[in-house]
């Protein structure tokens, strides 16, 4: 595998100049002083308390909006928090996007509320869901203004793959330790945790939440000289309610569950206590931004009581539910000397309007097509400034489409949990309505529609949708203009797209954008592409560079990138950076990669795909890992598959969707194999329904139509003479990813 410091910088492209050669990859040279990546960073404890902050966020894992003690709470102990919330600004009416984590945190991430972000609902028993390509965190956008960057925790998009577009790494996010997936982070005393891009083992009995706390304290001493943003994402307190030690709660007369529970919230507020206590040691606190909240509200999972605890507060409804318990969270910002002490805000404030406070914090050009609003003028200094607002949102929108469902939550949406629901706030009114099923396109007079008058029943009891039905047919186009289907979005930054693989000698084309998706013209714009340690780039084809970008122009450059001709099989990247300057000529730099694999060599003999190294492969169980990755499967031996009680002896189990990438090299000759819904998940479900394809290169040689257990599974026989690239895919036939394990059986290519 290549590292950081193999790569070398290939060309360097301005408007004015063509192809230069430098001597390191990117941040080497930034790390030797030569072409930053943005102003040179004001050192910490040094710095005046206007400078740009460092920023710390902490965002907890279904915290209710009555959990600590300074929103009400009374059986659980939060004194650290208690003391920000009077030391600093509590928000009152502030909201997470999403009633559920997935799109939660897409949309905290990007700016974007429920029907524009990418990921709109938790997974449907399939992959969990990914960043869009045209998608920038608030970490892409500080970045470029020269933050170092950590997501510590939680991250939960994209599959469990270093080298994929959903990674951290690959949004804006130089250091990560903790865990990709929701599922993963379900444990608390977890084998590994990845660190960076890597899976790492962890001793017998580890504490997830101890070294995330660990980690995100080394984080900041690490960078207390610069300007940092540390995303810090522990997984507590969500179910199960698992801890080390329950202390104070130990003896209390509770469930184990809500014992444990009320633990984790303790432990939620002593890690952040580590932070405050970090950052006074280190002298940061005065330059530093605190903000903690929640992604949604209460659960009840795992035998929880939300109702023993108050956890909702004086609003209706828990984690699922679209009523202000589900969305409403608490959310505290710190910083003594620029946070007014002891305020209260009322101002309803989604947790979207993050990345373009943090943007303006940054003096960093936020993308103009989010749907967030700056925070900034509640958060300046407090010395010498009147009472300051910011800019209203014109109305706040939910969305829910969730597999889930738990009692309470289930009752509160009487009995509708698993239908598709939808929520509006304009002013202090708020509209909830429900589909007749998970259709959203159904006409809006197949709905059933609420309407609450938040400033007079905040705990939503009085349905007024009958006494209003004019403002209620407002609020339902309200609704209905709210959702897009797709939602374009405006180049920003420096992304790179080329091809997945590269063969060793072979040419391929990577093309680079540079876009300013900001409200400001960018001058001196530049295009940067770093290749691996001896591979050979050059210009595709000259032209279309211009030093000035303004606001929704883009700079777009081709290069052919080759690797050579004795490359090792492995994952590599190539580096690009655009670097302009931005308004008041603050530097801006943009660093994007993009992975590519050199393949294993082609097989020189027959052999079960099993025993071969893949490409690449999506959704694969068992044996597809030869490296014995997933601890289940010894390398190489092919699971037994059974279809209708006939077994065969090696096999590749997969998921639909999903896609096994084999490079041939154009030496094999024949492909044969077995392909179905295997006997293991027809005996938990007969509902599986799957359609599986082979393609050789661009050419689809064999399609199987819709497999069930029931119809038996296909033969499968082609001709893969002359082709590079076998791919085996697999995909959901019935709208219904469930009970989906497909298994192609005695896989096998003949040379």
């Amino acid at each position: 595998m290549p590292t950081r410091r193999q790569f070398v910088a290939a060309s360097a492209l301005t408007a004015a100049s063509a192809v230069s050669a430098a001597p390191a990859a990117a941040r080497d040279a930034r790390e030797a002083g030569e072409a930053p990546l943005a102003a040179p960073p004001a050192r910490g404890p040094g710095r005046e308390a206007g400078d740009r902050p460092n920023i710390v966020l902490v965002l907890a894992d279904d915290l209710g909006y009555g959990d600590l003690g300074s929103y009400g709470q009374r059986l659980v102990a939060t004194p650290r928090l208690d003391q920000l919330a009077a030391e600093g600004l509590r928000f009152t009416q502030a909201y997470a996007a999403a009633a559920v984590c997935a799109p939660s945190r897409c949309s905290l991430l990007t700016g974007l509320h429920g029907g524009h972000a990418a990921v709109r609902q938790n997974p449907f028993n399939g992959p969990q869901g990914s960043l869009a390509d045209g998608d920038t965190t608030f970490a892409e956008v500080l970045r470029a203004r020269g933050y170092r960057t950590a997501c510590i925790g939680k991250w939960g998009f994209g599959p469990e793959e270093a080298d994929q577009p959903s990674h951290p790494h690959y949004r804006g996010f130089e250091e990560f330790f903790g865990y990709v997936t929701h599922g993963h982070a379900h444990e608390y005393f977890p084998d590994y945790l990845w660190d960076n891009g890597e899976q790492t083992p962890l001793p017998a009995g580890s504490y997830a939440v101890d070294l995330i706390e660990e980690r995100a304290l080394g984080f900041i001493e690490a960078h207390a000289e610069e300007p940092f943003l540390l995303y810090l994402t522990p997984n507590i307190p969500h179910a199960p309610s698992d801890i080390p030690d329950q202390g104070r709660y130990a003896d209390r007369p509770w469930s184990e569950a809500d014992r444990g529970h009320a633990a984790q919230i303790s432990r939620f507020d002593t890690l952040v206590g580590s932070v405050v206590d970090t950052l006074h040691r280190l002298g940061l606190e005065r330059h530093t931004l605190l903000l903690v909240t929640s992604d949604n509200g209460p659960h009840e999972e795992g035998g929880v009581d939300p109702d023993l605890f108050d956890a909702n507060g004086p609003l209706r409804g828990y984690k699922r539910n679209l009523y202000e318990g589900g969305v409403r969270v608490p959310f505290l910002a710190w910083q003594p000397g620029t946070v007014r002490r002891g305020e209260v805000s009322g101002r309803p404030t989604p947790l979207i309007d993050l990345l373009p406070t943090l943007a303006e914090l940054a003096g960093a050009p936020a993308p103009r097509d989010v749907d967030g609003l700056s925070l900034a003028p509640l958060l300046r200094p407090a010395a010498g400034r009147g009472t300051e607002t910011a800019p209203a949102h014109a109305h706040l929108y939910w969305y829910r489409n969730d597999p889930g469902s738990t009692a309470r939550a289930n009752a509160e949406d009487r009995g509708r949990i698993l239908k598709t629901a939808e929520a509006v706030r304009r002013e202090d009114w708020k509209a909830v309505r429900f589909a007749p099923g998970r259709d959203r396109e159904v006409p809006d007079e197949n709905w059933q529609l609420e309407l609450y008058d938040l400033a007079r029943d905040q705990g939503e009891t009085t349905d007024l949708a009958g006494s209003h039905p004019a403002l209620a047919a407002e609020l339902t186009a309200l609704l209905r203009d709210s959702w897009a289907e797709e939602y374009p979005r405006e180049d920003y930054g420096v992304h790179v797209t080329g091809p997945a693989l590269a063969l060793p000698g072979e040419p391929v084309t990577v093309a680079v954008t540079f876009g300013n998706g900001s409200d400001h013209a960018w001058t001196g714009a530049r295009l940067r592409l770093d290749v691996p340690e001896g591979w050979r780039v050059r210009p595709a084809r000259a032209g279309g560079d211009r030093g000035r970008l303004a606001p929704g122009e883009t700079l777009r450059r081709s290069f052919e990138v080759t690797p050579p001709a004795g490359v090792a099989a492995g994952t590599w990247r190539l580096r690009a950076t655009g670097s302009a300057r931005g308004a008041a000529g603050a530097a801006l730099s943009f660093p994007a990669a993009h992975p590519v694999v050199t393949p294993p060599p082609a097989p020189t003999a027959d052999a079960y795909l099993s025993d071969l190294p893949w490409v690449s492969a999506t959704n694969g169980w068992g044996p597809v890992e030869l490296d014995t990755g997933n601890g289940k499967k010894a390398a190489g031996d092919g699971t037994p598959i059974s279809f209708g009680g006939t077994t065969y002896a090696k096999g590749l189990g997969v998921h639909a969707p999903s896609e096994i990438v084999y490079y041939l090299g154009g030496r094999a000759a024949g492909f044969t194999a077995v392909v179905g819904i295997d006997d293991f998940s027809a005996a938990q479900s007969p509902v599986g329904a799957t359609a599986a394809e082979v393609w050789g290169d661009d050419r689809r040689l064999f399609a199987s139509g819709t497999l069930t257990a029931a119809g038996g599974p296909r033969q499968v026989e082609v001709d893969v003479r002359g082709v590079r690239l076998l791919r085996l895919v697999v995909t959901d036939a019935n709208g219904n990813s469930s009970f989906d394990h497909t298994s192609w059986a005695v896989a096998r290519v003949t040379v």
